[in-house]
């Protein structure tokens, strides 16, 4: 069974930085999916941004249009951690951030991929 823990959230001005982290446990996460979600308050919840890792390698990263060029997704296989690289942050970005993983990746639409695996969430709150 995997295990995701989140931390790195918090509350930052807008165009502030956070860098958020999802430790990975129970399971390497060669070759898997692994994806970073968010929901707003009375918003349902929405994909942000995912990749295959494999090999000690980020593959076919994607991101939703409302984050490409200011989020970045890693990884670091030695640390068997996940990152979300958050820049020029906006109020809009103000949500509860989950990790996820899943061994089926999607490579066309990585959105849809079927993340089975959740961590608790990480609070994020960007003032204007």
């Amino acid at each position: 069974q995997v295990h995701l823990v989140e931390s790195g959230g918090g509350s930052v001005q807008s165009g502030g930085s956070l860098r958020l982290s999802c430790v990975v446990s129970g399971r390497s996460f060669d070759k898997s999916g692994l994806g970073w979600f968010r929901q707003a308050p009375g918003k349902e919840r929405e994909w942000v941004a995912s990749m295959y890792w494999s090999g000690g390698y980020t593959h076919y990263a994607h991101y939703s249009d409302s984050v490409k060029g200011r989020f970045t997704i890693s990884g670091d296989a030695t640390k068997n951690t996940v990152y979300l690289q958050m820049n020029s942050l906006k109020p809009e970005d103000t949500a509860v951030y989950y990790c996820a993983a899943t061994i089926s990746y999607y490579y066309i639409d990585p959105s849809k991929s079927p993340f089975d695996s959740w961590g608790q969430g990480t609070h994020v709150t960007v003032s204007s």
